[in-house]
């Protein structure tokens, strides 16, 4: 009764805004409490509203009102330090659909993440997790996602959710990965390299082009007004604006520029960010302390300076920064009979018989004692709906495997002519095992089930021949992309 009552006043309430009226929020308010309507037959409702006008008037809706259709069993707890660009995701969606979420603002970060209480809800330690009256949630997308459920905020079509979709998989991939990889070394919490770094400023401006031309005629990524899609993506630039990319480099990017300020000013997420400033240029590296050269005089008594404080990062990255690493221990084994390098050459350079010359070089260099061979297979290849999207998401993970180049060797192959593609690959890695750094500090690993090759199995060493030659068809299907990390 309560549906068909609301479909009704759907049509009177798009008829009296057409013809110019203000419909009365408390009026409303009032009649949706009245027939006991709840949130979920709002929103279902709401997915079937084409209209802007009425689109906008549900949005702008007063937040306690809205709240009133949230179940009271909704209790939900953010165990993270809240200046985090990841918690900021969920917190504005909540702004948006009228959620209450709390934030325990007793958390402190490398204790709480330890504890085995925080343990029991993320087994690895990183923030942000959700707590909520079904059982604790990680991975900050999936947490706002969990917010989102059943609102606008997910499209009002199954198209406007594959965009989405495609959006939060683009802004994550490339333009969140490189900013990362860009800024965390800043802060020091990894060994700065030049060439990484440059790669990662590379894909930062090839991600930001791409934004900056769809963004030519678009206000917002997926329909008219804003959804998870935006909030997320403004969330994964806010590190770019405030940390390293001064309006020198943003200026590029006009449509990105106007995009980013349009989004951190709408009230919504100015509540939960605050007020941003971009950065005036790039944040340093950090300064090595440079050995007294100078002689010794005589003691004196000195002022300690005060030291200058550190950029203010609000623990934005706090879940991903990995700790500053001492020797590897992977130089601290046996000398192997296979030289990695000899390998690579011998594959870069065989450019015909490549079983005969290639395959057959490789089985006689391999070394199982200094050595082993991996399988991995994407978890979620029924996400891969978009062919560049895919690419690029493989190409993503390459790039941050750099850390490793010394030791490994991989392929990676993408499979099929009609999505979802999947993804597959081989890797050859140092050491019995897959590095415990590479684990730790690439978090693409985890995206990935990952199966030892048991060299005793015929099969299975055919299979590695198949993906190291790019073999077509592979396993019966044809190769849409075929990569190579060496």
């Amino acid at each position: 009764m309560s549906w068909l009552w609301l479909q009704v006043h759907y049509h009177r309430l798009k008829g009296f805004v057409d013809g110019g009226g203000q419909f009365h929020d408390l009026a409303w308010s009032g009649i949706c409490v009245s027939q006991n309507l709840t949130s979920s037959l709002i929103c279902s409702v709401f997915a079937s509203i084409t209209d802007l006008n009425l689109r906008l008037f549900y949005v702008t809706l007063d937040r306690h009102k809205r709240r009133s259709f949230v179940p009271s069993a909704m209790a939900l707890v953010f165990h993270s330090p809240k200046q985090n660009k990841n918690v900021y995701k969920a917190l504005i969606a909540a702004e948006y659909v009228g959620v209450e979420i709390k934030v325990n603002d007793k958390f402190e970060m490398g204790v709480t993440n330890k504890s085995p209480e925080f343990l029991k809800m993320n087994p690895i330690g990183k923030i942000p997790v959700l707590e909520t009256p079904e059982g604790p949630l990680f991975e900050s997308n999936a947490i706002a996602r969990y917010v989102a459920h059943g609102s606008f905020l997910l499209g009002s079509s199954q198209m406007e959710y594959g965009q989405i979709e495609q959006w939060i998989d683009f802004s994550s991939f490339e333009i969140d990965a490189n900013i990362r990889g860009w800024y965390i070394p800043r802060l020091g919490y990894a060994n700065y390299i030049k060439p990484v770094e440059e790669n990662c400023i590379a894909g930062l401006k090839r991600g930001l082009d791409a934004l900056n031309k769809y963004l030519v005629s678009h206000t917002f990524l997926v329909g008219d007004g804003v959804t998870l899609a935006d909030i997320i993506t403004t969330c994964n630039l806010l590190m770019a604006f405030k940390l390293l990319t001064p309006k020198s480099f943003t200026s590029e990017f006009p449509h990105v520029e106007r995009y980013f300020w349009t989004m951190v000013n709408q009230p919504n997420f100015s509540k939960v960010i605050g007020e941003v400033k971009q950065a005036e240029a790039v944040l340093p590296l950090p300064s090595a302390k440079k050995p007294d050269a100078k002689p010794k005089a005589e003691p004196k008594k000195e002022v300690k300076k005060a030291e200058a404080p550190k950029p203010e990062v609000h623990a934005m990255e706090e879940e991903e920064a990995p700790k500053p690493k001492q020797k590897n221990p992977l130089d601290l084994l046996p000398p192997s009979k296979m030289i990695l390098d000899d390998w690579k050459r011998l594959y870069s350079n065989t450019k015909t018989n490549f079983r005969e010359v290639a395959i057959k070089g490789f089985w006689d260099m391999f070394d199982p004692e200094g050595y082993s061979l991996w399988f991995c297979n994407y978890k979620y290849n029924d996400e891969n709906t978009v062919s560049f999207v895919t690419m690029n998401k493989v190409g993503g993970f390459l790039q941050r495997m750099d850390l490793a180049r010394k030791y490994a060797f991989g392929k990676m192959l993408i499979i099929g002519n009609e999505p979802p593609f999947k993804v597959k690959g081989l890797w050859l890695f140092r050491g019995p095992e897959i590095p415990k750094f590479v684990m730790d500090e690439c978090y693409d690993m985890e995206l990935y089930e990952w199966t030892k090759v048991d060299l005793s199995d015929e099969a299975q060493k055919e299979r590695v021949n198949q993906m190291i030659e790019d073999q077509e068809p592979f396993e019966g299907e044809a190769l849409l992309d075929a990569k190579c990390f060496k």
